[in-house]
């Protein structure tokens, strides 16, 4: 079924403005500018007449989605597009040994070890798993306007899996705080038509 899904992710918190590592693992509220960015994005498309609406189980993306959820449309907590666990990294804030930690497991991933991973944290082959699935779910839903509010990392690696790429490209896929992918569903065929598009901020501080 041909449909339209708006992948986004979340409004900035805290952590973000501070560089201290979320992941999964860190249930972080978006602070002042992260709501303006919520109400700029809900303002920028509530004129699209969405069946539903996808979040992480984080409040983050609930909170970036809430004047979509206010507006009534139904909404779906699903764990396969909480952002990846960073294990022992999560609340820290960024150092050198973090960096170099960071640095070591992207050339991994890139050389195609996605079993690599910060220890206690999760892989990009557990990553891509998860989302694999979440994106065969929404290939078979009857809606055709889907939004789905997820995280920086996961959207890395769903826009690999859209295009069919391997997820060593992750990196190419940039993701600022509310930006939207937006993918165009015909038969079984996905395309990106829009790429971390954030016109709906402008004349917002940056």
């Amino acid at each position: 079924m041909d449909k339209e899904i708006y992948i986004v992710r979340h409004g900035e918190t805290d952590f973000n403005k501070n560089r201290i590592v979320q992941g999964s693992g860190v249930n972080s509220s978006l602070n002042e500018k992260g709501q303006s960015q919520a109400a700029a994005l809900y303002a920028a498309y509530q004129h699209i007449d969405f069946d539903v609406v996808f979040t992480s189980e984080l409040v983050r993306t609930h909170q970036t989605a809430q004047g979509f959820i206010d507006a009534g449309i139904p909404h779906i907590k699903d764990g396969d597009v909480d952002e990846i666990c960073w294990g022992i990294h999560e609340g820290k804030p960024g150092d050198a040994d973090m960096k170099q930690d960071y640095v070591k497991l992207m050339n991994e991933w890139r050389n195609e070890n996605y079993a690599a991973r910060i220890e206690e944290g999760e892989s990009a082959q557990e990553l891509a798993h998860r989302l694999s699935r979440f994106l065969e779910m929404l290939k078979l839903r009857s809606e055709k306007n889907i939004l789905v509010l997820t995280h920086g990392r996961s959207i890395r690696c769903l826009m690999c899996l859209v295009e069919g790429r391997e997820i060593k490209h992750m990196d190419d896929y940039e993701h600022k705080n509310t930006g939207i992918y937006k993918v165009v569903q015909k038969g079984d065929t996905l395309k990106i038509e829009l790429f971390n598009n954030v016109d709906h901020l402008k004349g917002m501080e940056s």
